[in-house]
């Protein structure tokens, strides 16, 4: 038996899946958490036996190596056994040069060092989990898999932002994210309800980073993130669509310099700013604090908003998915983005909704509408698997 690692890499956690790869195709041994902001280290793991918490003992350090290397040899001893043949990242940044999975090189990595810039938390965060494999397992192959491949199909008006031309024409243009989960999406549609998967469709990935995406016949034709992961909707704790304006205002009226900027855009707005109490949509619908209820509202009104904009772009509206975390586990989310969206003929099955039924819409809906848990690992997975054989 073979085995797959995949590696989702945050800016201070690291989620793992595992995967037996074998004759049948692919099969989940395994997923685990690592958090790397606690003391110690404890990796949260579980498979067909259930949860097990794993301790390790080494401190994370800027490349990781230490904690890499015990992770390996841990899943090296479990009695899933088998040879581990490679190990996918999720990437969050492939500029022009990646539309595709790819092998991971030095050439390729010094190229993705390169658009850090453009995605200054997830990009290092991925890279440095490259690294930290590559000291522990010299020679393993990995593949880098990016979320701004799958939005490659937008048509070039899309893509393209109000500014002068040389800036496109160096990258400065919107590229869209999350493309694993709307790949998973897309093609989950595919498979079980492949009618409904050629139509018009708006793919919520509701999580603590949150975004839109408009599919047509199971390809990507627009999406609400842009040029980094701080477009679109509001996200837990950053702004989304925001007015460069403020930004100005910021630089000249309140002294703050760029690296203040990024990390008040990155940490400080979104569902925490709103509320003043936390980035974590839960707790604001268990509150009754006013802020609280009108982050949610916010929220909610601009992903209705967002959904409504990339009709435009279909011409149309025949579906709407909601996955991620917020969108599999929150019905009153949900409710209240789709009750803004009444006019567009969307309305849900109130009972399928609190019980988290896969197909959410009344009789009396125009438009369908699932929830779908996405898999990102999956995607990977399976890009790993076509690339070593």
């Amino acid at each position: 038996m073979s085995r797959i690692l995949v590696f989702n890499a945050g800016s201070s956690t690291i989620k793992l899946g595992e995967f037996e790869h074998g004759a049948t195709g692919l099969k989940r041994l395994g997923r685990g958490v690592l958090d790397l902001r606690l003391a110690p280290l404890v990796l949260d793991f579980r498979d067909a036996a259930g949860q097990t918490r794993v301790p390790i003992a080494a401190r994370p350090s800027d490349d990781l190596s230490e904690v890499i290397a015990e992770l390996l040899v841990w899943l090296a001893g479990r009695e899933a056994g088998g040879e581990i043949i490679a190990c996918g990242h999720r990437i969050v940044h492939g500029g022009m040069a990646f539309d595709a999975p790819v092998v991971l090189d030095d050439i390729a990595i010094e190229k993705l060092d390169a658009l850090a810039p453009l995605a200054p938390l997830h990009q290092p965060a991925g890279l440095r989990l490259v690294r930290a494999m590559r000291k522990a397992r010299p020679g393993l192959p990995q593949i880098a898999c990016f979320d701004t491949a799958f939005h490659r199909s937008h048509d070039p008006l899309v893509t393209r932002m109000a500014i002068p031309r040389a800036l496109h024409d160096a990258g400065v243009r919107r590229y869209g994210f999350h493309g694993l989960s709307y790949q998973f999406i897309a093609e989950e549609l595919q498979r079980t309800e492949p009618a409904l998967a050629m139509q018009k469709i708006v793919v919520a990935h509701l999580g603590s980073g949150a975004s839109l995406c408009a599919l047509q016949n199971g390809i990507s034709r627009d999406s609400s993130m842009g040029f980094s992961a701080l477009d679109g909707i509001p996200m837990a704790t950053r702004p989304g669509e925001l007015d460069a304006g403020v930004l100005l205002y910021l630089m000249q009226q309140q002294g703050m310099d760029a690296d203040e900027i990024q990390h008040w855009l990155y940490h400080d707005c979104g569902l925490k700013g709103v509320s003043g109490i936390s980035a974590d949509s839960r707790v604001l619908l268990q509150s009754d604090a006013p802020e609280a209820a009108q982050a949610i509202e916010l929220f909610c009104f601009r992903i209705a908003r967002g959904v409504a904009a990339l009709a435009n772009t279909l011409g149309g509206l025949d579906g709407l998915v909601f996955t991620a975390g917020i969108g599999e586990h929150q019905p009153p989310i949900r409710a209240r983005v789709c009750q803004h969206l009444a006019w567009l003929g969307v309305d849900i099955d109130a009972t399928a909704n609190a019980e988290n039924k896969r197909v959410l819409d009344s009789a009396n809906s125009r438009v369908f509408v699932r929830m779908l848990p996405t898999d990102e690992e999956r995607v990977i997975a399976e890009a790993v698997a076509r690339l070593v054989h």
